[in-house]
């Protein structure tokens, strides 16, 4: 029986690194070239930031939707196969078409479909990992690996073939996520009824709601560098294969750190590793400003290392300490609600027009402040509940 059980709990975490690994790549296909595709079409910064800031108000609604239909339904497989069989289609029709009003729908549609799985998956990832008595970074590894992959292989198409042969690309891995998807495991569901008392009182508590805003902070930052970093690279002289080397690099770099997470990822330091992620942040932004040779601004990229995996794998733990367990893909969906969707409404928009007015410099100069500042209230909120859980654990 031993074994047997030991042989189920390998098959469920290959396939579920698969996954990871099929889904980021994805992503990448999705959220760092669209706005050079739209470069491409023709549009300025400004209606750039306004197309993927609507996008992000799509995500705002289609990432707690599919978390609560997730939660009430107790199932997260069954929701990713209609997830990723609806993003399969619209993200082939979207670099397809070359009329502007399809274009923009086919946007809006991909964002209501493809952006939920993302929490879907970090919560399938979690729980699996706890049920097989694995790291979540060991599963979440292959994830990076597939954007870092993608994002050069796509950098490379986008440069060769043009933005048609991402449609391509994109329906070929989404039907492999399909077959992937119906022999993954589902994850394992709480024994507890779900309650909207039970969430009411998640989001009225204090540390929570300080939790979130300090969240809300540091991501408008990270979110603003992914949708501009693209033509910031084209405005300093690069090609799509750049922008797909600057993504390699950055996700690539993100493998070590998920990989070795059991090893440096502490409970109840977790508010302390998130104020260190937002200072490598701050200098990551910094330098960026100041960069004129954009092979440079792709090999900075190489900071991913020490700030998105360190702050959303720590962010992750933090969430499930606090949320309540049967919560726990809704607590999850609110996260990358705040990281990708609030934050990327407020970045798109804001980004695009001032980036637009005053260059990248200035957009680069005015995220490195925003993340110092993020940097600074995690040190405060560590101090006030980090250090109180260390002592009530000791």
């Amino acid at each position: 029986m031993k074994i047997e059980e030991g042989q189920d709990k390998m098959r469920s975490s290959f396939t579920v690194k698969s996954f990871n690994f099929l889904f980021f790549a994805l992503l990448s296909m999705f959220i760092p070239f669209l706005p050079l595709y739209f470069s491409d079409q023709g549009l300025n910064e400004t209606q750039i930031g306004v197309i993927v800031g609507t996008g992000g108000f799509i995500t705002l609604i289609a990432q707690p939707l599919w978390g609560m239909i997730s939660d009430r339904t107790r199932t997260i497989r069954k929701v990713l196969l209609i997830l990723v069989l609806c993003s399969t289609v619209t993200g082939y029709l979207l670099y397809s078409t070359s009329q502007y009003a399809l274009i923009v729908l086919f946007v809006m549609l991909t964002y209501f479909f493809l952006m939920p799985v993302d929490p879907l998956t970090e919560s399938l990832n979690f729980r699996v990992a706890e049920q097989a008595g694995i790291s979540y970074g060991s599963l979440r590894t292959f994830g990076a690996l597939g954007y870092a992959v993608m994002s050069l292989l796509a950098g490379y198409l986008m440069t060769e073939f043009g933005s048609r042969s991402l449609g391509y690309t994109f329906a070929g891995l989404g039907i492999v996520s399909l077959v992937v998807t119906f022999f993954m495991p589902d994850a394992p569901v709480s024994g507890k009824p779900v309650t909207m008392k039970s969430l009411k009182n998640f989001l009225s508590n204090k540390e929570t709601l300080l939790f979130l805003i300090l969240v809300f902070i540091s991501s408008v930052p990270a979110r603003m560098n992914d949708t501009f970093l693209g033509l910031y690279i084209k405005d300093l002289g690069g090609k799509p294969d750049l922008l797909g080397l600057a993504w390699f690099l950055a996700a690539g770099s993100e493998i070590l750190v998920f990989s070795l997470s059991f090893w440096w990822l502490r409970k109840n330091k977790e508010l302390a590793i998130i104020s260190f992620s937002g200072a490598f942040y701050f200098l990551r932004f910094f330098i960026s400003a100041w960069i004129q040779d954009p092979n440079w601004l792709a090999y900075i990229q190489l900071l991913q290392l020490l700030t998105f995996p360190v702050f959303y794998t720590a962010a992750i733990q933090y969430l499930y300490n606090i949320v309540p367990v049967e919560w726990r893909a809704t607590g999850q969906t609110v996260l990358a609600l705040l990281f990708f969707g609030v934050s990327g409404i407020l970045s798109s928009f804001a980004g695009g027009a001032l980036y637009q007015a005053f260059g990248g410099r200035t957009m680069y100069l005015t995220i490195s402040g925003m993340s110092f500042i993020g940097m600074l209230f995690g040190i405060a909120l560590y101090r006030v509940y980090g250090r109180r859980k260390s002592g009530e654990t000791s």
